[in-house]
C-alpha cells in the first residue's frame, strides 16, 4: 500500500474525468455549495483557440485532407480527427485486443472530453429499457425505474437545452424541449417515404439550442458541430457546466492529471488518488474525503482494476468480479441512397446543425414473432455539407477523369445522397469485456486494458433487418442504394465493436452486491465513499444514445452524494 502524506490537505470531493458524467457532477455539486476538485487527464480547453468550426478548407494545407485534417477539424493533441486512425490511437497510451476479437477505443484528452465534439443526439431511455429482463427474459433489470430517473431527465434537459417535439411515442419518451428546426429538402422526402411505409419520422432530439438559454445564444447553423462550438450553442460539459462552475469559487481543476490508482486505508476506504502529471511524468497524490470516478466506462473500469490492495486483491469495488464485465456498444449499420429527385437543386446553404433534423424512433415495439429481441432507431444524413465532411468526398471517389466532364458529374450528384444509420441495442454477453493486460503498460507505467468482444446473433439479425428497412425506404423515395453491402456477412455489415463510441456497462449497478459493483445511486457496495458517474454503471445499452442518460443519472447521484455528506454517512 502506498503511503499518503498526512500533511497534505483533504479535498472534500475529487472527481476524475470531465465528460458528461464528471461535468454534471461538478455542476450539480458546486450549485449545492460542495467544494469539488476535478482531475482531467488532458489539458485545459480554450474554445476561442481550440475550436475550428469557422475555419474554411482553403485556409489549411491540402484543403484539410490527409495529415492536415487534424488542424482543420480540431487539434492533434486531442487524439481527435488528426492523422488517419488517430482518434483510436493515442501515442504512448496503447490498449490491446484479444485474439479473435475486434474493438476500437476512442479517447479524448482535453477538458470536456468527447462532449466537445460528439453527435449530441439526446434521447431518453423508455420505461421498458430499464426492465429488459422483465420484458423478454434477456439481460438484467436495472435497480431503478424510468419514473425514478424522469425528474433528472427533466433537470438535465432544462439546463442543457434539448430541441425536439412531443409525439407521445412510447419508444421515444417526450421531454422538456426547445422548438425543433424545420426539416430540410431531403428530409421532407424522407418523411414522405416513411409515412407511406408506416414508419414514424419525427424531429430529432438534440442538445443544441434553437433559442437562447442561460446566457448561451441559439445555434447559428454553421453546420460544423463536430469541430466544437465557440458560442456554446451546442452542449459540451466543458463550456456549459465546468467553466461556469469555476465562477462559483467551489471548483479547482487540475489538468494533465492521469489517475493511475485509488489508494485505500486498512478499512478499505478511499483516502487518496494517485495520479501522474503528464507533463513531467511525476507521480503525485491528492487526499480526498469522497471520490467520483467519471473517466468513461472503460477507463473507469481500468482505474478500479488497477487499484489493488490486500483488502481488494481483484481491484477496488470488485469483490463481485463484475468490474470490466458486460461491456457493450451500440449496434451500427448504415447505407446511403442516391435520390434522383434531388438532382438539379439550386446550390444553397443547407441551413441547420450538422446531423439530421429528423429521425426514426423504433417502430416495432408491438411486433409479434420478430427475428431479434430489441429495437433500433435511425439517424438521417444528407444535404450540401462542406466538402471534406459531407457526401462530396464519396462522389469524387466514385467518378474518374478530369476537366469539365468530371466537374459536371460531381456537381450533378452533389446533394443527391441520403444516408441512413441504424443505432440498435446490444444485449450484454459474457464474451464481451475488458481486463488488465499485465504484459503491456502505457508511457506512465500503468497496465493497459485488453478487450474481448463478440456480437451475438441478436445483434447480427438486427443489422440484417436494418439493411432491409433502409433499402425499402430508399426505393420508396425513388432512389437506388449505393455501395450495397451483404448484411449476411458480419464483416460487411455490422459496425466494428467500439466504433459507435457508446461503450457502457463495465461497473454495473444493482441491488445484489454479489452480481453488481454499485448500488442504485452509483455508490460502491463495499466502498461507501466511492461513486461512479459515467456510462460504466449502466445495466443495459438501449437503442438510445447514452449521453443524456449519463447526465441524468449523474445528477441523481450528485444529489444523493450531497445528502449523504450532510448526514455524515460518507
Amino acid at each position: 500500500m502506498l503511503q499518503v502524506s498526512r500533511s497534505s490537505p483533504v479535498h472534500d470531493v475529487v472527481v476524475i474525468g470531465s465528460g458528461a458524467g464528471g461535468g454534471t457532477v461538478v455542476q450539480a455539486l458546486t450549485q449545492m455549495g460542495v467544494k469539488v476538485t476535478l482531475l482531467e487527464a488532458g489539458r485545459m480547453l480554450n474554445p476561442a483557440v481550440d475550436f475550428k468550426e469557422h475555419v474554411w478548407p482553403w485556409q489549411v494545407g491540402h484543403r484539410g485532407a490527409g495529415d492536415d485534417a487534424g488542424h482543420y477539424f480540431g487539434r492533434k493533441d486531442w487524439g481527435y480527427w488528426a492523422a488517419p486512425n488517430c482518434m483510436w490511437e493515442i501515442e504512448g497510451e496503447p490498449y490491446t485486443v484479444a485474439g479473435g476479437s475486434q474493438f476500437q477505443w476512442h479517447r479524448s484528452r482535453i477538458l470536456g472530453g468527447r462532449t466537445n465534439h460528439y453527435g449530441r443526439i439526446s434521447l431518453r431511455f423508455a420505461d421498458y429499457d430499464f426492465k429488459p429482463y422483465s420484458t423478454d427474459g434477456l439481460g438484467t433489470d436495472w435497480p431503478v425505474s424510468y419514473d425514478e430517473i424522469a425528474p433528472y431527465y427533466d433537470k438535465a434537459e432544462r439546463f442543457i437545452g434539448i430541441c425536439g417535439s412531443k409525439e407521445g411515442i412510447r419508444s421515444a419518451p417526450d421531454g422538456q424541449f426547445l422548438p425543433p428546426p424545420a426539416p430540410r429538402v431531403h428530409e421532407v422526402l424522407v418523411q414522405r417515404a416513411a409515412r407511406k411505409l408506416g414508419i414514424p419520422c419525427i424531429p430529432a432530439r438534440m442538445a443544441i439550442l434553437t433559442r437562447p438559454l442561460n446566457g448561451r445564444p441559439a445555434c447559428h447553423y454553421c453546420g460544423q458541430c463536430g469541430r466544437g462550438c465557440v458560442t456554446a450553442s451546442n452542449y459540451s460539459s466543458s463550456q456549459v457546466q465546468i467553466l461556469p462552475a469555476l465562477k462559483t469559487g467551489k471548483l479547482e481543476i487540475i489538468s494533465n492529471a492521469f489517475a493511475r490508482e485509488l489508494i485505500t486505508d486498512a478499512g478499505g476506504k478511499v483516502i487518496a488518488v494517485s495520479y501522474v502529471d503528464t507533463r513531467t511524468r511525476e507521480e503525485r497524490q491528492i487526499r480526498c474525503r469522497i471520490v467520483v470516478v467519471a473517466a468513461s466506462a472503460c477507463e473507469s473500469a481500468r482505474l478500479l482494476l488497477n487499484s489493488k490492495s490486500a483488502r481488494h486483491p481483484n481491484g477496488l469495488a470488485n469483490s463481485s468480479g463484475v468490474v470490466g464485465r458486460y461491456l457493450t456498444d451500440t449496434v451500427g449499420y448504415g447505407i446511403s441512397g442516391y435520390i434522383p429527385a434531388l438532382e438539379g437543386m439550386p446550390r444553397h446553404n443547407t441551413d441547420g446543425y450538422s446531423g439530421g433534423h429528423i429521425y426514426f424512433p423504433w417502430w416495432g415495439l408491438d411486433w409479434k414473432n420478430k427475428e431479434f429481441p430489441r429495437g433500433y432507431h435511425v439517424e438521417i444524413g444528407g444535404g450540401f455539407g462542406m466538402p471534406q465532411v459531407g457526401s462530396f468526398t464519396g462522389i469524387t471517389r466514385r467518378n474518374e477523369g478530369y476537366g469539365e466532364s468530371l466537374k459536371q458529374r460531381i456537381m450533378k450528384e452533389y446533394g443527391c445522397m441520403v444516408g441512413f444509420s441504424g443505432r440498435g441495442e446490444m444485449i450484454p454477453n459474457e464474451h464481451s469485456y475488458c481486463e488488465i493486460d499485465r504484459n503491456v503498460v502505457d508511457r506512465f507505467g500503468v497496465p493497459v486494458l485488453r478487450f474481448h468482444f463478440r456480437w451475438s446473433e441478436h445483434e447480427l439479425s438486427q443489422a440484417r433487418h436494418m439493411h432491409r428497412a433502409f433499402v425499402e425506404v430508399i426505393e420508396t423515395m425513388g432512389g437506388r442504394v449505393m455501395g450495397l453491402r451483404n448484411p449476411e456477412r458480419e464483416e460487411d455489415g455490422i459496425s466494428i465493436p467500439g466504433s459507435i463510441i457508446h461503450e457502457l456497462g463495465t461497473v454495473r449497478m444493482g441491488n445484489d452486491p454479489g452480481t453488481s459493483a454499485l448500488n442504485k445511486y452509483c455508490q460502491a457496495h463495499e466502498v461507501k465513499n466511492l461513486f461512479v458517474a459515467d456510462g460504466a454503471p449502466f445495466v443495459s445499452n438501449p437503442d438510445k444514445n447514452p449521453t443524456l442518460s449519463i447526465c441524468a443519472i449523474a445528477w441523481r447521484t450528485s444529489e444523493y452524494l450531497a445528502e449523504e455528506m450532510r448526514k455524515g454517512n460518507v
